[in-house]
């Protein structure tokens, strides 16, 4: 109850601090899109830090030269990139592409054109030099342009005929994913070595943090791994764990205050499906492949129609893996920012509407908040889950499982007592292994 009340206290206080311009933008519009995507800079607005409340992250490119020669740039942020004269902000940065490489590239003082340009929006007319240029604030001068978004969300290019090959820039999604890397790395460090020790092992768990990591890790061996992998279960056990913990972490790192969800971004949980891609494939048996390049008890004629289809199969798995957790992050964000927006949108119009709005706005927001709580789990137990079933789907040998059964006269309440009493017998290696699992 005391959460609930301190995450109310604080959107009230959020909801009074911060002005209409301030968090809708200087329009009186709230971009939610571009809350929940991508940038190079952590997002602390309303809070005084960096410029306007960004803090911008170091850019890193990999570029040809215009006299075909390779080198590697490194600046302290998108700022600084711009300034040196070497890159230009995009012709997607503003409307009339006053900063595109066709304006600059032809400039070999492409600073003092940046100079003049700052200087011409704020009604200059004897414009500044390179060298007054670098004496005066110059992160605070571009934030006084017409466009003070486009140092940070306009595509960088090369300026002076050069051309960016890899954008190495650490973005805000990137920073996020090295966090959720840390926080692993210290929760899981110190238990490996308490089992390493026979804490957990030889005797009971201590402590909180070790009780409810070994609950979790439990549940993933038991209710995810073991039912689709049988017993090839320890065998990927790792990976489902490292799957789990991670799109876990990262899904409750985007709830706290100022973060950013690594798994909202399509690319990351792009990644994340071709590894399950890659080991599903890799653990195919021929059985395997024999129902996806030769159905048997097809006819043949259905055949041609049918294998097209299964190989098609294989990359639909994966997609679906990659766009259900990137959707469902996205949009519970997307609904947060737009009933906190409602705020300033009807407090445009007048001000005591939008106080009267903030108080179902805000009940709403903490709902849909818990809500995003459970989803954070619940798509690292779907992401897992369905791994698992592509996995175990992959390593299923049926005709010799069947062949095996029918070799021992086993009938199917016969063949589940055996499992049963294997179970019961294995139940003291069961917690060694998985300890094991958590070691690994």
């Amino acid at each position: 109850m005391r959460t609930v009340a301190f995450f109310a206290l604080a959107l009230v206080a959020f909801a009074g601090s911060a002005s209409p311009a301030s968090a809708a933008g200087e329009d009186g519009e709230l971009d939610a899109v571009h809350h929940t995507s991508d940038g190079y800079y952590l997002d602390f607005s309303p809070l005084p830090i960096g410029r306007g409340g960004k803090l911008e992250l170091p850019r890193l490119f990999l570029v040809r030269r215009a006299d075909g020669s390779l080198g590697f740039d490194a600046f302290g942020s998108s700022t600084a990139a711009v300034l040196s004269g070497r890159y230009v902000i995009g012709a997607h940065g503003d409307g009339d592409g006053a900063h595109s490489p066709a304006a600059h590239a032809a400039d070999p003082y492409a600073e003092d054109a940046l100079a003049q340009e700052i200087a011409e929006e704020r009604s200059d007319p004897n414009g500044l030099t390179v060298e007054e240029l670098s004496e005066t604030n110059a992160e605070e001068i571009l934030g006084e342009t017409a466009e003070p978004e486009a140092a940070y969300d306009a595509p960088i290019e090369a300026a002076g005929g050069a051309e960016i090959l890899i954008d190495l820039s650490i973005s805000r999604h990137l920073v996020f994913i090295l966090l959720t890397i840390v926080i692993l790395l210290l929760l899981f460090l110190p238990l490996a070595g308490k089992y390493k020790k026979g804490v957990g092992r030889t005797s009971a768990p201590r402590g909180l943090l070790q009780n409810m990591l070994e609950t979790l890790v439990i549940y993933v061996r038991d209710e995810i791994a073991r039912p689709n992998l049988g017993a090839k279960t320890y065998k990927y056990l790792p990976y489902l764990l490292t799957v789990f913990f991670f799109i876990l972490v990262a899904n409750l790192a985007g709830l706290v205050p100022f973060g950013a969800t690594a798994t909202a971004n399509i690319t990351v949980t792009a990644v994340l499906a071709l590894f399950t891609f890659f080991v599903t494939q890799l653990a195919g048996t021929k059985d395997y492949w024999m129902h996806i390049l030769w159905p048997p008890g097809i006819p043949w004629f259905v055949k041609p129609i049918l294998v097209p289809i299964e190989i098609m199969g294989l990359f639909t798995k994966p997609f679906a893996l990659a766009v259900r957790l990137f959707a469902n992050m996205t949009a519970g964000h997307l609904v947060i920012l737009n009933l906190i927006g409602l705020i300033f949108i009807v407090g445009g119009m007048s001000a005591t509407a939008g106080y009267a709005t903030s108080v179902p706005a805000i009940g709403l927001t903490l709902f849909v908040y818990a809500l995003e709580l459970l989803v954070a789990f619940i798509q690292a137990y779907v992401f897992t889950i369905l791994s698992a079933l592509f996995i175990g789907m992959a390593t299923a040998e049926h005709e010799h499982d069947h062949d095996h059964a029918e070799d021992h006269g086993l009938t199917p309440h016969g063949a589940a007592v055996s499992e049963s009493n294997g179970q019961a017998h294995h139940k003291e290696h069961d917690r060694t292994v998985g300890s094991e699992a958590v070691m690994a």
